[in-house]
């Protein structure tokens, strides 16, 4: 790593690393430091998790790294047996690549996956049971092990590419494997890590794009009589599994996204995905089977939201599971673009309380945007509702110690500067002026060196004692930043009111509460606690609500409807 590459990292303020790679870990034996890679002949090379693991541990101690545990059953042996591709075209690609040619296979010159003779995976591979793979843990941890932090190495991906990419691994892994015999070797691996490293955080099963979540090798996984999505099906699996054993089998649920579009008016929508139940997104396949058959009438896919609710079904509500995405990233090179949907998504998993995100493809502009979110938001998040989300959204956060606000602000609009008022619930001690800091009109250059070598603006924004006003230009984000006095962060919202409802009576003594629409029709509505936690979900909803199961105190309600989403404060007082 050279000085420059160490100092990007240092100051991005990034704070977790995904190091054990994809599909090439599949096959990693940890005692020799090597693996078998099926993206090129399945062939044999050298690879230290060691020399990472130290590494990160002396350059970045405050940071967690990610590593994975082998489920396959197999890992690499030898590279003795490898293709010789140098001497085949100088190790150039070709569309040959996925050929099966380590251990004595014979090439097929005319391309594509299948070889002329198939080699024989004896030959550089070797058995990795369970045992095998976590006995990492004894070398890294041990007594007289390299001494790494447990704490910095807790979470371990559980291995999913047998499972989600049918010719991958084809030299073992065949399709006619089911989602149980998936299921079962995550099972071993699962047991034997939580046994030998107790405080271990597994992550799985981190099934690949939209089709596998819903779909294993093409359809609905048959169990007991029923049909499931494949998440799903996990996720019952998991449940019965931990109620059998009474072994934690699960922390953190992940799963990966790779949208093909190429289409920035929609890409910047794409965090949406995952919670927005009143988003259609325009790639939505494999959810159109999520009731059996093929409906196309399903277009809102808000996985997360419906994996919460299978964990709370099949786990139990306390399931304490965190969620996760492992591997993401899009097909547009418009850097604007880039850190419009890179920072809406950060801010949707702040907001959601997401526990891990570690984007696989990596743009020039995503160093600026982890920079504005690592550096000056804080680790209270309060919700903040805009009168069009669509196009602009605002993450709020709060050091409620320093009374310290960040609000980060991102306009979505491929053409249109956005006048944006922030609107506060409470005075600041900042009056005349606030600080913001923007990113726009980046170019496809490498812009973020350092904390003080960046494309970051830093401007001066108007303010008086209730509201803060900005213009923000086309596809950019703005952190504005502001001293507050404590009332504010018993609740804001930004950066509109609406008029649209009329919400009363609040303060609310009886427990009921009445809502009157004018010309609009309500899908659903989310009830929040004053510090932005979703405690209540109430779909097509009535007139009026019954809260009477509420504490006094401070609540959000957001009101989704085919005009947007509207925001009003709710004051319970019996």
């Amino acid at each position: 790593m050279s000085v420059a590459e160490h100092l990007r990292l240092k100051d991005s303020g990034i704070t977790i690393f995904r190091e054990n790679g994809g599909n090439n870990s599949t096959k990693y034996n940890w005692r020799r430091k090597m693996s078998s890679h099926p993206d090129w002949y399945n062939n044999v090379y050298t690879h230290s998790w060691d020399y990472k693991a130290q590494t990160i541990a002396g350059h970045f101690p405050d940071a967690q790294a990610i590593f994975g545990l082998q489920l396959i059953g197999k890992s690499a042996k030898t590279n003795q047996h490898n293709f010789n591709d140098w001497g085949y075209n100088q190790s150039k690609w070709w569309d040959g690549v996925h050929q099966n040619l380590a251990g004595s296979g014979i090439v097929n010159p005319s391309g594509g996956g299948l070889a002329l003779a198939e080699g024989n995976p004896e030959l550089y591979l070797m058995d990795w049971p369970a045992d095998s793979t976590v006995e990492i843990f004894d070398l890294w941890f041990g007594e007289n092990g390299l001494g790494l932090d447990q704490n910095q190495f807790a979470y371990w991906c559980m291995d999913n590419e047998p499972s989600i990419w049918e010719g991958t691994h084809d030299d073992i892994a065949k399709e006619s494997d089911t989602a149980e015999d998936y299921f079962q070797k995550y099972l071993k691996v699962a047991k034997a890590a939580r046994a030998k490293f107790p405080a271990i955080k597994l992550i799985g099963p981190i099934l690949a794009n939209e089709w596998q979540w819903y779909n294993w090798h093409n359809k609905r996984v048959a169990y007991k009589g029923e049909t499931y999505s494949t998440l799903e099906y996990f996720i019952l699996r998991i449940g019965e599994e931990q109620k059998a054993t009474g072994i934690r089998l699960l922390d953190v649920l992940a799963i990966h996204f790779y949208p093909g579009n190429t289409n920035v008016f929609e890409v910047v929508q794409f965090h949406r995905v995952f919670f927005d139940q009143s988003y259609h997104y325009p790639d939505a396949n494999g959810v159109k089977t999520i009731n059996g058959g093929w409906d196309n009438s399903i277009t809102t896919e808000y996985i997360f939201k419906r994996a919460l609710g299978w964990m709370e079904k099949h786990i139990g509500e306390d399931h304490k599971v965190g969620l996760g995405m492992t591997e993401t990233g899009v097909n547009i090179t418009d850097q604007n673009g880039v850190a419009v949907w890179y920072a809406s998504t950060l801010g949707e998993f702040m907001k959601y309380n997401v526990e891990i995100f570690t984007p696989w493809s990596w743009q020039p502009a995503m160093w600026e945007v982890v920079n504005v979110f690592t550096g000056l938001s804080y680790d209270t998040y309060y919700d903040a509702v805009s009168n069009n989300e669509e196009l602009v959204s605002a993450y709020t956060t709060a050091d409620l110690a320093k009374a310290k606000v960040t609000s980060i602000l991102v306009n979505r609009s491929t053409e249109s500067a956005q006048d944006v008022i922030l609107n506060m619930e409470g005075r600041y001690v900042d009056k005349g002026s606030v600080k913001a800091y923007q990113l726009s009109n980046l170019g496809r250059e490498e812009t973020f060196k350092s904390d003080i070598d960046n494309a970051l603006i830093e401007t001066n924004v108007k303010s008086s004692s209730s509201a803060i006003t900005i213009t923000m230009p086309p596809l950019s984000v703005v952190a504005i930043t502001f001293n507050t006095s404590t009332e504010v962060l018993t609740g804001f919202q930004a950066p509109f009111r609406s008029n649209t409802f009329r919400v009363y009576p609040s303060p609310c003594q009886s427990g009921f509460l009445t809502i009157e629409y004018d010309d609009v029709q309500a899908k659903h509505i989310s009830l929040f606690s004053a510090d932005g936690k979703e405690i209540r979900y109430i779909a097509n909803p009535s007139h009026e609500i019954d809260l009477r199961h509420l504490a006094p105190g401070l609540y959000f309600l957001h009101i989704n409807s085919d005009k947007g989403t509207f925001a009003e404060r709710i004051l319970i007082n019996y």
